[in-house]
């Protein structure tokens, strides 16, 4: 199963897309869509919504995972990174994906086994977990956490709603 996970930022959002088989993944691709910082609000939110529908084309994955949002001290920085997430939500919605989300923590937590891991770990894990990765950028490596962290999740939902069968 091919997975996308989305680290969304008004800036950068991140992206890593993993396949998964059973409890073995696999690196596929990363990067990050840009914004133009000197751009109004809505251009840079068209740029998200273009960049992030290309990698969707491009790469084809079933199933989308976005790392939910904390809330920073700067209500107006909370706000556009909202709405950053809004994008990453719709924009896989929009192509037929589910769309799962998932605390910052619990990303944390799936891939190093730390919720309060550093970036550094985190990187360091994704590396360790998907060999042949090379992730550039925070945001992108992020996001394959994501991406991680959902293969995980979904495969122990699998496990339980699948009925036993008796031998």
């Amino acid at each position: 199963m091919r997975l996308i996970g989305l680290d969304p930022g008004l800036r950068n959002t991140g992206w890593g897309i993993i396949e998964s088989s059973g409890s073995r993944l696999s690196y596929v691709a990363d990067g990050a869509v840009h914004t133009d910082s000197d751009r109004p609000l809505a251009e840079r939110l068209v740029q998200l919504h273009e960049g992030l529908t290309a990698v969707i084309a491009a790469y084809r994955p079933v199933a989308a995972a976005v790392e939910e949002t904390f809330v920073n001290k700067n209500p107006t920085s909370t706000l556009k990174l909202g709405l950053a997430r809004g994008v990453a939500l719709l924009v896989p919605a929009l192509a037929g994906l589910t769309v799962a989300e998932y605390p910052a923590n619990l990303v944390k937590k799936s891939v190093v086994g730390a919720g309060h891991a550093g970036k550094e770990q985190v990187q360091a894990m994704v590396r360790i977990l998907l060999p042949g990765c090379l992730t550039e950028t925070a945001d992108a490596a992020d996001a394959l956490a994501v991406a991680i962290c959902h293969a995980h999740h979904a495969e122990t939902a699998a496990r339980w709603l699948t009925p036993e069968v008796p031998a």
